[in-house]
Parts: structure tokens; sequence; C-alpha cells
């Protein structure tokens, strides 16, 4: 990784801290940050082209083999039931639970196979160079898919539920099983080979630039603003869209704190609710038992399985928790003028930024169980009314890490100095 030592090419404005930053030469493998706050600006990845429509095309097909068969079963006593892995969406459509099954399969079906359906089409239009403005169009709608596909996050709930009935019934993987395990790291391959410089220079090449822009000095003072979708840097006044992707412009301002607070106001109160109620209600030879999040830990804890006890409480109380006041502390501090620096916030937004979305473990353990534990009165588990307030919460907290604007903090940083030198 490099800080722009070499002679810049193109220029490209920092989405974490507005500095405008010149581009050198890269070589294939090689990349290019941010010289003040350290944001990756660029990654070259080297064939990107072909590697996006091998591992893409290799992803679908093993989705398509990962649908028909049987994903997981579990045997007690004498009583089977086996699942297919869209069949974690639909039982909770049976339940009633509409919103959830939604949100299931969404997350580990809908937006993976969008997502690399899409990216196949533009690659291919790219590498037969048959590009026009609508697949512009359709390339900001997949970058936008990324951070929703959690078919990975699935994947580690799969475990983690196999792991809490193994030792009450036998439990076995089908073949879709494995052929979704492939297909999760083929998912995770084509996103990481995807170059998205060399993406948008492919779709809409290099537009000009206003001849006085200068690398090493902040956007907003150069009358710039950068798009945050791809770099591009924007005059701020008088130009809504990036003529390079066509994302919509967002000017540094403070009022997307106040919906970052709204959003975190509704993340917290839901919370209470996700914690108090059962998340899931277990049959046992014909009883009954509801299960809180703090209860399933507890009982994980006392029957031997402390490391699954261990993953669902940082999944589930840790990372959310953490989140909310990380976030409002943000929010907090880039209102202000401030003397400490920007760099340990910026770690903290990224770090919050990364984790939301695997709080989302507990919300896939209870599709899956409730998916696959239906044996009646002898072992059966359903949804709790606890589940739905503590999926939202979870997508709340991840729009409210979106809608934070981390540039705040180099403004809230800019107005501490310029205090301290007119003091």
């Amino acid at each position: 990784m490099t800080s722009v030592s070499r002679r810049p090419r193109r220029l490209r404005v920092c989405p974490e801290c507005e500095l405008v930053v010149g581009l050198p030469r890269l070589r294939p493998g090689e990349g290019a940050e941010c010289p003040r706050c350290r944001h990756t600006l660029v990654r070259r990845v080297p064939d990107s082209v072909q590697q996006v429509l091998a591992y893409a095309s290799a992803a679908l097909l093993m989705l398509l083999f990962a649908l028909p068969f049987t994903f997981a079963s579990f045997e007690i006593q004498g009583v089977q039931q086996q699942i297919a892995v869209a069949e974690t969406a639909s039982m909770l459509f049976y339940d009633s639970e509409l919103l959830l099954a939604l949100v299931v399969v969404l997350a580990i079906l809908v937006f993976p196979a969008l997502f690399l359906a899409g990216v196949s089409f533009i690659y291919m239009k790219i590498a037969f160079r048959e590009v026009n403005a609508w697949h512009r169009s359709l390339a900001r709608l997949v970058m936008r898919l990324h951070p929703w596909m959690m078919a990975d996050v699935f994947l580690i709930g799969v475990l983690v539920s196999m792991s809490k009935v193994a030792s009450m019934a036998d439990i076995a993987f089908g073949p879709s099983f494995w052929a979704f395990c492939i297909f999760v790291g083929l998912l995770l391959k084509t996103v990481t080979s995807i170059d998205s410089d060399r993406l948008w220079f492919a779709l809409a090449g290099e537009p000009s630039l206003p001849a006085h822009l200068q690398a090493g000095v902040n956007a907003g003072e150069q009358g710039i603003t950068g798009c945050e979708l791809c770099t591009f840097p924007i005059p701020a006044a008088g130009q809504d869209k990036c003529p390079r992707c066509g994302e919509h412009t967002r000017l540094p301002a403070t009022a997307t704190l106040e919906r970052t607070w709204a959003l975190l106001l509704t993340g917290a109160v839901l919370y209470v609710p996700a914690m108090v109620l059962p998340i899931m209600n277990t049959v046992s030879f014909g009883a009954t038992t509801p299960q809180t999040i703090i209860g399933g830990i507890l009982h994980l804890a006392e029957t031997g399985s402390l490391p699954i006890a261990v993953i669902i409480f940082v999944a589930s109380i840790v990372i959310p928790i953490a989140k909310l006041l990380a976030l409002g502390w943000l929010c907090w501090v880039a209102r202000r003028a401030q003397t400490l620096k920007p760099g340990i916030q910026i770690r903290l937004y990224r770090i919050t930024h990364f984790i939301g979305r695997w709080s989302m473990i507990d919300v896939f353990v209870v599709a899956i169980l409730a998916a696959l534990i239906q044996a009646g009165v002898l072992m059966s588990v359903s949804p709790g009314p606890g589940i739905l307030p503590f999926a939202a919460v979870v997508i709340i907290t991840m729009i409210a890490a979106m809608q934070f604007d981390a540039r705040l903090l180099w403004m809230a940083e800019k107005q501490s100095t310029a205090t301290a030198e007119q003091g």
C-alpha cells in the first residue's frame, strides 16, 4: 500500500476525511491509501475482469446446486426432519413472521443472487466493450447491495444452531450445505476481486476536472466535494450528481447527525423488548420453554457449550450495545471542536461499520432452528416475539452507521485547530 509517493495521475477525494489525493500509477496487487486517515482509495486487482467473471459465475452455479437438495436434517427418537436452505425463510412465513422471513430470504439468497448476476452482466459487457449509461445505474445498484449480503453470517449461524442441538438429537448436513459453503467462499472471492476504480473507469472513463484542483488540500476549501461511491471530485455547487458514476452527491452537513441520532434512539428503544421478550419458544417432551437472548446464553454456558455462548454473547449483546454507544459518542464528538485526533474516531467508526451485520447471527439461528426442529411434542422450536425487534435493531444500527458522515470528524478537528490559533 502506498500513500501517493509517485507522480499523481488522477485525483480522488477521500470519502472519510475529504482530502484531495493524487493517485500514482499502480501495478497489479498494489493499492493507494489516503495519507491522512489511511482509508484505502484504490486496490489494484490483477486480471480483475477475468477473476470476477469466473468467481461470480461459479458462485451462481453453486447457489443453484444449494437450493433443491437437503441442507440439514435431524433425528430424535425415530422422528426425522430435513430442510432445504430456502425453508429457513418459508417456515418463518408459515409461522406468520412475514417481515422476518423477508429479511432472511433477502439477506442470504436474493441479494447475493442479484449481486452476482449484476456483476456478471456488467463485467461481461466490459469484456466485450459494450458499456453504456444504463450499466452505470446497474453498477450503482449492485454496489449498494454489498453490505446487505449476509450469506457468510448465515453460515456461522448454521454452525451455532447445530452446536446448540447436537447433544439432544442426531444432526447431519446434506449436499446443499456443502454446496452453500462453496457458494459463500466464491461470493467472498468475487467481492474481493472487484477493482472498483477500474470498474468505474471502464464504465465512464475519466471526466475532466477543474484546473485549480490541488492534491493535499481539503476538497471543501477548493469548492469541491467527493462522490461517496467512486470518490471522484465534484463541484460542491451546481452539480447534484457525480459525472463519473451518476451517484447523488452529499455535502458534509450536521443534519446527517440528527438523522443518525434518530436512528440510534429508535434502535435503543427496540433493544429493550429484544432483550426482555423471548426470541424463541422451545417445546421438549410436551413442555414449552420461552427463551430470551440472555437466557439462551446462560443455558449454553451451563450445558458446557461455552464457546457458542461466548459467540452469541458477543454478537447479540456486546456488538449492538457497543455500536449504539460508539455511534452516539461519534455524533457527540462531530458536533464539537475537539482536541482528540480524528484518527482514533475514524478507526472506531470503521469497526462499528464492519461488525454491525454480525449481530444477525442470532436471527439466523432462530430461523434455522424453527425450520429444522419440528418434531411435535418431542422437540420443536418457534420464533418468539423478541426476534423481530432484535432484527430491527441490527438493521437500524447498520443504517445509522451508513448515515453517519465521517467527514464531520475532520471538520470538528479543523474547527478546534482554528479556535486554538485564534486563542
